[in-house]
This record gives C-alpha cells, sequence and structure tokens, in this order.
C-alpha cells in the first residue's frame, strides 16, 4: 500500500468493490439453491444493489468525500486512472438503481431466471461506473469494453428465440465497429500529446497560442473519432442504427437497463473528455468557434428530430421507445453544447429522471408482453380494465417522457431549454420544444389504447408480484418527486457538473 494513500483511495472504489462482492454472492448463491428457488437471486441482486447504494450515500454524508472542493490534483487517484469527485458520485447513483430496479422488474420473467443473467447486469454496472469515474483515455477503453462486452450478451441472452440472437450479434458488430473507430482516435490524441489523461491533455493545450493548422485539423479528427464511439453508446443520430432492433429482440429488462444506464454512462464518459480534454484543448465556441462543436449542435438538432417523427410510424411499442431513447440522446445533447454548469446539471438531472420514467416503463412491458406474449402497441387495449396499477404507472411514464407537469420530465426538459437560452441558443431550445410537441402524439397514443380502446381479454387480469410491484411503485414515487419538489435534485446535479469544467474554467 502507497504511503500516501488515503480514506480517499478506498472510498474512491467503493461501489464497484461492493459490486465485485456482490458478483461472487450471485455466482455462489446460484450454485446453492435448488433450480425451482432461482428467482431469489434476482431479490438477492436487488438487495445487494441497494445496500451498496445506501453504503456509498452513507460514507458520503459521513464523511464529506467526494467533493468539488478539492483540486484536480486532489481528486485524481490510483495513477491518475479514476477522479473521486461529485459527478461521478451522482452518475454511481443511476447505474446502482438502474441496477436494482432491472433486477426487480426481471423477477418473473422465467427465461432470465439464471445466475449468469444477474452477475453480466453486475458486470455491465461495474463497467458504467468506471466509466463515470475515468480520468484517464486507457481507463475509459477498458471501462467501456468491460460494460459493452456485458451488454453484447445480455442482449441475445435468450438463446432459443431468434429475434434476441439477431439483437445480439448486431449489437456486438456496430459495437466493434464505433469502438475501433474511438479507439484510433484516441490513438490521434495520444500521439499528438504523449499523454493518456484528460486533464494533463486539456492543460498541454489550455491557453496554447498559435496552435498550427495541422494540429488543430488531427485535433478535429481525433474530436469526430471519439464522437463515433460516444455517439453510438448514447444512440444517438447518425450512429443509432443498432438501436430498434437490439430495443426489440432484447430481453425486455434489459432493454430498459441499457436504455438508461448504457445511455448515462456515455454521457458521463462523454462529458469527461469533452469538457476536461478537448475543451481545454480548443476553449469554447464564443471565444474560439470549434468546428467539433458545429457538429455537435447538428447532431444534436437531426437526432431529436428523427427519433421523434419516425416513433410516430412505429406499431411496436418497444420499438417506439427505441425512436423515443434516440430522441431523448437529443434532448440530453442540448445540455452538453451549452458548455456551461447549468447545461451539464440539466443534462445529468435528465438523465437521473430518465433512469426511473424508462424503467418504469419498460417494467409494464415486461409484465404486459410477459403475460400476453406480445409488443404490439394494439395488444395493450383495455390495460387499464385488466391492470389498472400498471396503466397508471405507464400514463405516469409517458407523461414524464412527454414533459408535462407534475412528473420529473417537465422540470427535466425545463431545465435544458433554459441552459440553452441562457447560453444564447435560445432557437436551439425552440427546436426542442417543438420536438416535445411532436414526441406528445405517439406517447399521448399509446395512452389511448390503455385507456379509450376495448379488449376481448379485458375481463382477464394480469398480476403482478409484489417485486414488481416494489420497483414500479419505487420509480412512479420519485417520477412525481421530481416533478414536484426537482430544486434540490438539480441543485446536487449542477453543483456536481462543475467538476467538469475544472480546466475551463
Amino acid at each position: 500500500m502507497s504511503p500516501n494513500m488515503t480514506l480517499s483511495w478506498v472510498l474512491a472504489l467503493v461501489p464497484e468493490i461492493g459490486l465485485l462482492v456482490l458478483l461472487a454472492v450471485v455466482l455462489l448463491y446460484d450454485r446453492l439453491i435448488k433450480p425451482e428457488e432461482r428467482r431469489r437471486i434476482g431479490l438477492v441482486t436487488a438487495w445487494g444493489a441497494f445496500i451498496i447504494l445506501v453504503a456509498m450515500i452513507g460514507l458520503w454524508i459521513g464523511t464529506g468525500e467526494p467533493n468539488n472542493a478539492t483540486g484536480i490534483g486532489e481528486s485524481l487517484l490510483w495513477g491518475d486512472m479514476i477522479r473521486f469527485d461529485l459527478a461521478a458520485l451522482v452518475f454511481r447513483v443511476m447505474f446502482l438503481v438502474a441496477l436494482m430496479l432491472t433486477a426487480l422488474i426481471s423477477l418473473d420473467v422465467e427465461r432470465l431466471q439464471k445466475g449468469e443473467y444477474y452477475a453480466l447486469l453486475i458486470t455491465g454496472t461495474i463497467g458504467f461506473s468506471l466509466m463515470a469515474a475515468s480520468a484517464d483515455l486507457i481507463m475509459v477503453y477498458v471501462a467501456l469494453e468491460t460494460a459493452s462486452i456485458s451488454s453484447y450478451i445480455l442482449a441475445g441472452f435468450v438463446t432459443k428465440e431468434q429475434r434476441s440472437s439477431e439483437a445480439g450479434m448486431k449489437y456486438f458488430v456496430y459495437g466493434a465497429f464505433a469502438t475501433g473507430v474511438m479507439l484510433y482516435g484516441m490513438s490521434l490524441l495520444y500521439g499528438l500529446t504523449a499523454q493518456t489523461n484528460l486533464y494533463v491533455i486539456g492543460s498541454m493545450f489550455l491557453g496554447a497560442q498559435g496552435i498550427p493548422a495541422e494540429v488543430n485539423a488531427v485535433l478535429l479528427l481525433a474530436a469526430v473519432m471519439i464522437v463515433v464511439g460516444f455517439g453510438f453508446k448514447i444512440s444517438a443520430v447518425p450512429f443509432h442504427f443498432w438501436t430498434p432492433d437490439v430495443y426489440e429482440g432484447a430481453p425486455t429488462p434489459f432493454t430498459g437497463f441499457v436504455s438508461t444506464a448504457s445511455k448515462a454512462a456515455g454521457f458521463a464518459v462523454f462529458l469527461r473528455v469533452f469538457m476536461a480534454g478537448v475543451l481545454g484543448a480548443t476553449g469554447t465556441p464564443k471565444d474560439h468557434p470549434a468546428m467539433w462543436w458545429a457538429m455537435l449542435v447538428a447532431m444534436t438538432i437531426i437526432t431529436m428530430s428523427l427519433g421523434n417523427f419516425v416513433a410516430i410510424f412505429q406499431s411496436n411499442i418497444k420499438r417506439m421507445f427505441a425512436y423515443s431513447s434516440i430522441a431523448q440522446a437529443g434532448y440530453l445533447l442540448i445540455g452538453l453544447v451549452t458548455l456551461s454548469p447549468d447545461g451539464s446539471g440539466a443534462t445529468m438531472f435528465y438523465l437521473l429522471m430518465y433512469i426511473f420514467t424508462n424503467i418504469a416503463a419498460f417494467g409494464v412491458i415486461v409484465i404486459v408482453s410477459n403475460r400476453i406474449g406480445s409488443d404490439e402497441l394494439k395488444d395493450f387495449s383495455g390495460l387499464s380494465r385488466r391492470s389498472p396499477y400498471l396503466a397508471l404507472v405507464m400514463l405516469f411514464a409517458l407523461l414524464s417522457l412527454s414533459g408535462i407537469p407534475p412528473t420529473a420530465g417537465f422540470f427535466g426538459k425545463f431545465f435544458l431549454f433554459r441552459a440553452a437560452v441562457d447560453a444564447g441558443l435560445w432557437w436551439l431550445a425552440l427546436i426542442g420544444i417543438l420536438n416535445a410537441f411532436v414526441a406528445l402524439y405517439y406517447y399521448l397514443s399509446a395512452v389511448k389504447y390503455m385507456y379509450l380502446y376495448r379488449s376481448e381479454e379485458e375481463d382477464d387480469p394480469i398480476p403482478v408480484s409484489r417485486g414488481a410491484k416494489v420497483g414500479l411503485a419505487f420509480s412512479l414515487f420519485f417520477i412525481l418527486y421530481l416533478g414536484i419538489y426537482a430544486g434540490p435534485a438539480f441543485e446536487w446535479t449542477r453543483e456536481a457538473a462543475t467538476a467538469f469544467f475544472a480546466l475551463a474554467g
């Protein structure tokens, strides 16, 4: 142990250490219990994630670490590979909540009652957690691959279904290509600087004058290539092609997990790299107009527009949510391109509320499709009569995604659009608002099926297990809580977002 090692070194990896212990417990428990009792593995995973979450928040409250008061040097640990700051804590809360809720809604899916399924979920969460705390290009890549490989296997986990196998293969092929391009961009960045630490790279260019044109050209090329990898993770256009097929073919609980936790991890590393590294190299658009910034703005507009307009024509509810997820990535990019703590804080708040909202929606889809064997929108007709509880949860999830008060999605969009206006990007906020109105059409169409249309099977109730009820109730509570009392959560995410601007000032 290094003589300079402090409590912060251990605290920086508490979630990962806890998840590794949980991984071992799940695999051992799977070997000891009877086959008919394997449903309990999901409960062990959910309880384990909850205990780790409580321990992490308790240590933060008790020790005051992490915080953003310390300088970059004090918060860089483990060979400067990990940055232990408030932003990492916020994202880790998201990942643990996503793991807990996904485990709960997976309980009654018989095909997923296997230790390997939950072990892969935990391994993916470890990768996401390390991505959020990465301060070095090597750590970014290792964490990304840890999460990605687990996700590829989970997408094709139900090998007896052709759609699932096809989803896993498509996810793998697209992911391998995107990661290869991203890695080449990182190698260009290393070739220019001979460094892999994000903050060292940023500081080398910060305030530098007279950078040769050829260096700027290589920096732009590296930024574009890195965007390919991150754009794939967040389902941004034009790197979104995998999303509809994978969402439709993958096991539904995993679809909810990848649509939230994976997207949050993608944005976490996006903010780390571009705010600390590339932003330090190129400055803000107002002072030093950067071509990569214009590229991100174009991606933002096209992503939310294409996602919303294509979602209108979907008859499969999982494909509808796939294009909705693409549109949500566009909204989230608004906060990133503002290059402000308010914008980044709004992005983090939106991701936090999106965890609860989307997993609640997919939780309902899991239970309904598990009963009726279909994901088609028309098969949700009469859901309010077959299960008023499930219809209510889905109603509030759809209202939140639409941005209608008193749900969390209203404040999520409000904070994003306000940050854009404050940054002088009022036209971008206007485009976002118009897209939100377009999204209302297909979200309310789903509500129409549940509450207005009748079904021949509406006298056949849909049972909901206790574990699923707890998971859905937990999500619904925070959808409403963050829609009524969003201030403290937004201040928390905004304070955490300041960590991304350590170099840019």
